[in-house]
């Protein structure tokens, strides 16, 4: 069975006329019988029966109708979608680190969505950890992710934030008043850290292994805001990325004096893999906004 006999099935069912089926489908009426007689032969089952000049679907064919019906459908919106994917419209599945939730993720993607060319684009939203980030856009689950820097030879990097890394104190806390600190300091007070299965988690461990710090990790959370709530609660201090909408009314910021450390955000995907054009086009408007405002 071929698409081709279906789409003749269902023609000869609409006119129950082979002469009128087959000249709607610019074919000659011995090649349109051929066809329907090799379907049925194929099926071992009568489709039509012979009424006068015309013909009748037999209950056989009744049902095989309704099934032809939905294969015509379906592939008619496989059709409209392949179209919206060849061109302005789609669906982009993306992966980000929780840090990008509150603002870069949706302010992004509303400006993108903003614009008259994407007005048929859909997102689907993927929320986790680098890794299991990093794992779904290499099975081609994601077309994009947004995370840390990983080493794979099958990936493609691309900076999008820059940020330095800085010290965060409760309001009333000893360091008040200390615009400069240590990253020393951690040694001395309690601390908030990242999730251990975070990039920054994994950053931060290696960091204080490198430089012989031994901090007390009280809690682990999983980005900036929830570390910052916990710090301005007084239940320890924090080594974070200094994002633009820290409340600082609510904590204390701290430069580091003795070390300069600076968070880098990516944007990845698979390399030499074909993006649909929504896809590269989002991908092109995420990087040439970074582009700007580095």
């Amino acid at each position: 069975m071929t698409l081709n006999q279906i789409y003749y099935f269902q023609t000869v069912a609409k006119y129950e006329n082979f002469r009128k089926a087959a000249e709607e489908l610019y074919l000659s009426q011995p090649s349109l019988s051929r066809s329907i007689a090799a379907l049925e032969e194929e099926f071992g089952i009568l489709l039509f029966e012979k009424n006068g000049r015309g013909v009748n679907l037999t209950k056989a064919g009744r049902l095989f109708l309704e099934y032809a019906n939905r294969i015509v459908n379906e592939c008619q919106i496989a059709k409209t979608k392949m179209t919206e994917l060849a061109g302005d419209g789609g669906k982009i599945d993306i992966g980000y680190v929780f840090p990008l939730a509150s603002h870069y993720i949706p302010h992004n993607v509303r400006n993108f969505l903003n614009k008259e060319e994407n007005k048929t684009v859909t997102f689907n939203f993927y929320q986790n950890h680098t890794k299991a980030i990093t794992k779904k856009v290499l099975s081609g689950e994601l077309d994009v992710g947004f995370g840390g820097y990983t080493e794979n030879e099958e990936l493609e990097f691309f900076p999008i934030i820059k940020e330095e890394m800085i010290l965060i104190t409760p309001k009333g806390h000893a360091l008040e008043g200390c615009t400069e600190v240590s990253i020393q300091e951690l040694n001395h007070y309690p601390v908030i850290g990242y999730d251990r299965e975070s990039y920054l988690g994994n950053y931060t461990k290696k960091l204080y292994k490198r430089l012989s710090l031994h901090p007390n990790i009280v809690v682990e959370c999983p980005d900036e805001h929830s570390i910052a709530s916990l710090v301005s609660e007084d239940f320890g201090i924090a080594l974070v990325p200094r994002i633009y909408e820290m409340d600082e009314h609510r904590i204390n910021i701290h430069k580091l004096n003795d070390i300069e450390l600076i968070n880098q955000t990516y944007m990845f995907w698979l390399k030499d893999h074909y993006q649909i054009p929504v896809v590269e086009r989002f991908m092109s408007y995420i990087m040439e906004k970074a582009s700007a405002e580095d």
